[in-house]
């Protein structure tokens, strides 16, 4: 060993972290979103292996942000990366996300968050604590509860942001908002018809409040 040689602990920290992101996204894919938890994942849409669609890719050249809550099927884990099936403007994808793109992780129910940053930020500079989250972190007024769907693929919620305004798209089937069954999510693997999902959209939120300024 060198005497130049350091032990990186910034790096093992985060690459820490990003297993517990991994954990916690492979019991989802087995068992179901328990109780009151759904996720906001951000990730950076550029970055090696992030795989989504042209038109998604088009709206969002930097930086997206899923909500995990209600509608989202075919949840896959592994090692390196997870994907999800979700419905973006009554469309189905099939959005995949290696581990390292992620940028936020963000629990509401439980108001537990980690913030991933690029090697090169200073990490003395940058507020990692969940109370620096839960200050910041303001829920929109009409996410829906997490619900069980029979039959269908589980949910997610319906928020999007753009130039820093909240749009909230979710409408039920017969075209006013709403809210889904107070009940757990559950993940199936069962093939989607369209029309089951044409009212359902997912979710895009900036998480730029996360960040310190």
């Amino acid at each position: 060993m060198t005497s130049d040689t350091k032990i990186d602990y910034e790096v093992l920290s985060q690459e820490a972290m990003r297993g517990l992101v991994r954990t916690v996204l492979q019991r989802i894919a087995k068992s179901g979103l328990p109780g009151e938890h759904h996720f906001y994942i951000s990730f950076d849409t550029n970055a090696p292996g992030v795989s989504i669609s042209k038109r998604l890719r088009e709206k969002y050249p930097n930086e997206m942000t899923i909500v995990l809550q209600h509608r989202f099927w075919d949840l896959s884990v592994s090692d390196e990366r997870f994907e999800v099936k979700l419905t973006f403007d009554g469309i189905p994808e099939r959005v995949v996300v290696p581990f390292p793109a992620i940028k936020v992780f963000f629990d509401p129910s439980v108001r537990y968050g980690l913030q991933f940053e690029d090697p090169e930020f200073n990490a003395d500079a940058v507020d990692l604590s969940v109370s620096s989250l839960d200050h910041n972190f303001t829920e929109p007024d009409h996410i829906p509860m997490p619900g069980q769907y029979p039959s269908e693929p589980a949910t997610i919620s319906h928020l999007a942001r753009r130039n820093g305004e909240l749009v909230e798209d979710h409408q039920s089937e017969s075209g006013h908002r709403g809210t889904a069954a107070e009940e757990p999510a559950t993940v199936t693997n069962e093939p989607v018809d369209e029309a089951d999902v044409e009212h359902a959209g997912a979710e895009i939120v900036s998480l730029d409040a996360f960040r310190k300024k």
